[in-house]
């Protein structure tokens, strides 16, 4: 839940830092002219939006995940500097890194009142999580430890190519000259075209000799459904509308796509958890 703290409070500070400088700019700017002064009037609309975002995980935990065993056949790379046939094996520490991406896509809208729209905005994002893992590996030796036991470390990044269809209802003030406030909320509907990129890799048995693919990462669903909310300014120049807005986006849906896995066997339920910095251009 480290990300959803970290998150709020940057879109809290953004949001802040934006109502703080925009009405000295309006106060600046009271005598000006209007621009595309029936904009919002007309029935319908269409631009692009290319945004920065930072996208991460919500875990669940099992119970007691720190102190729950895992053998070493949940181990799959038999090829591993850590790997050890005889080996038990716990997960201490489970978190999600963020790592920025970059959005670009279309905003179609809808005028739905004086004040009212409904925004369309079919986008391709990029991005990726890594998942940083803390383990401690413990050989029994006729229930003596010995010098094989040891703490490691381990990170698993996760690739993601988003197909969004982001549906929001926008409010927005009413204009100041060329300036106007608004907030948005809405759903997500997203297909993750990368979901099971890179997870598998070639490992000999170490019995046999011979060699196979195995899973060595963790693996998570291709659809999910996303609750968002976000505030932004809009600003109304001679020849378009730009925009600069701040959003949260939280899946609800549990996208882990477990395998019984040491990466995976403490984790109870997985969630998407982005942070959006965009521009829009209409």
């Amino acid at each position: 839940m480290k990300f959803n703290l970290t998150s709020i409070k940057r879109l809290v500070l953004l949001i802040g830092v934006m109502f703080f400088i925009i009405p000295q700019s309006l106060m600046a700017q009271k005598q000006k002219p209007q621009n595309l002064r029936t904009y919002d009037n007309e029935p319908y609309h269409f631009g692009f939006i290319i945004a920065y975002n930072n996208m991460s995980y919500a875990f669940k935990y099992i119970d007691n995940y720190q102190i729950t065993p895992h053998s070493a056949s949940e181990y799959p790379n038999t090829a591993d500097t850590y790997f050890n046939a005889d080996a038990t094996y716990y997960a201490t520490k489970i978190e999600s890194n963020q790592i920025p991406g970059f959005t670009v896509g279309v905003v179609g809208n809808l005028r739905l009142g004086k004040y009212f729209d409904l925004r369309l905005i079919p986008s391709l994002s990029f991005g990726t999580r890594t998942i940083a893992y803390d383990f401690y590996r413990t050989v029994d030796n006729n229930g003596v430890s010995n010098k094989q036991d040891m703490y490691f470390s381990k990170k698993k990044s996760i690739f993601s190519t988003f197909v969004e269809f982001p549906l929001h209802v926008k409010y927005r003030s009413k204009r100041l000259n060329n300036v106007a406030a608004y907030v948005i909320a809405g759903t997500n509907f997203k297909i993750d075209l990368a979901s099971q990129k890179k997870s598998q890799i070639e490992v000999n048995d170490p019995i046999t000799g011979e060699q196979h693919s195995v899973i060595d990462n963790i693996r998570v669903k291709k659809g999910d459904i996303a609750a968002e909310i976000g505030a932004g300014f809009d600003f109304y120049t001679s020849y378009f509308k730009f925009g600069v807005e701040v959003k949260m986006s939280y899946g609800l849906l549990n996208i882990l796509d477990s395998q019984n896995l040491i990466y995976d066997s403490s984790i109870k339920s997985l969630q998407n958890r982005t942070f959006q910095v965009s521009l829009t251009f209409e």
